[in-house]
């Protein structure tokens, strides 16, 4: 049997910003809840299985929505906050006859469900070439200002990167970085810092504008136009999303109109 190339997909956020009756990873984006595109777009990048993190009482829901997912998927609920969350879904890994198998990881949030099978490529390909923790990143594109009191100050965003997911790990690593970070009561925004904050260097591949993370409702419109950019490209070009994010960047306020107007009824 090939070694599995294992993903942990976070889908166990409770969604505040999102509102609404229905979680975020269960919303429907190009006819399919949100988190099974998310999984579609991570076995097309080249993963083998996925650990799903659910939200207590979830578990249903989020089976029934990845039935027919193209990769074995397994379920793990969730705890009190992500970084609790994560290290359940790598304990889970850990303790599993077969995804134990796997030296490697990703770690990917289901709310980023559009991202390009070439970035998982890429970050897979980074670990394969031996690096430690990875993470694709995106040049800040907007003007950021540091806030002091009543007072601000502009700080240079040509050092600046977005970070995005998948994030991938040494799994033997990335799980041992959780354990200690558990012990030691530390908390940290994401996987790559839980791995720098233990001194492992890290590494950054090309994100994708296609990427985008879905907190609130206008997302999902636009992340349906960004699907459909996807859909005309197949899943491993990116070319025509990657044009489209820079017709966003340039267009700004012009496009949420563009959206409006593309989707039925908006």
């Amino acid at each position: 049997m090939d070694e599995p190339i294992v993903a942990i997909v976070m889908a166990a956020g409770i969604g505040s910003r999102f509102g609404g009756p229905i979680p975020k990873q269960v919303t429907e984006l190009a006819g399919k809840a949100v988190v099974a595109v998310a999984v579609e777009s991570l076995a097309a990048g080249g993963c083998s299985r996925a650990v799903v993190v659910v939200k207590e009482g979830m578990e249903n829901h989020v089976r029934f929505a990845l039935a027919a997912a193209p990769i074995p998927v397994h379920f793990v609920t969730g705890g009190n906050s992500r970084q609790e969350s994560v290290r359940r879904g790598l304990e889970f890994v850990d303790s599993h006859p077969v995804l134990s198998k796997a030296s490697k990881v990703l770690i990917h949030d289901a709310v980023r469900p559009l991202v390009p099978a070439y970035v998982v490529a890429d970050v897979i390909k980074a670990l394969d070439d031996g690096a430690t923790a990875v993470a694709p990143a995106m040049p800040v594109v907007d003007t950021i200002r540091q806030v002091d009191g009543d007072t601000s100050t502009v700080v240079d965003r040509d050092t600046l990167r977005a970070i995005q997911t998948p994030q991938g790990f040494d799994r033997a690593t990335i799980t041992q970085c959780h354990r200690r970070m558990a012990d030691d009561g530390v908390k940290v925004t994401d996987d790559l810092s839980c791995c720098e904050l233990y001194d492992h260097q890290i590494t950054l591949v090309e994100g994708s504008r296609a990427a985008m993370k879905i907190t609130e409702p206008i997302d999902i419109d636009i992340a349906e136009v960004f699907s459909r950019a996807a859909a005309g490209a197949g899943n491993h070009s990116g070319k025509r999303v990657r044009l489209m994010a820079t017709k966003v960047r340039e267009k700004g306020g012009m496009f949420i109109r563009h959206v409006r107007r593309a989707i039925p009824g908006k």
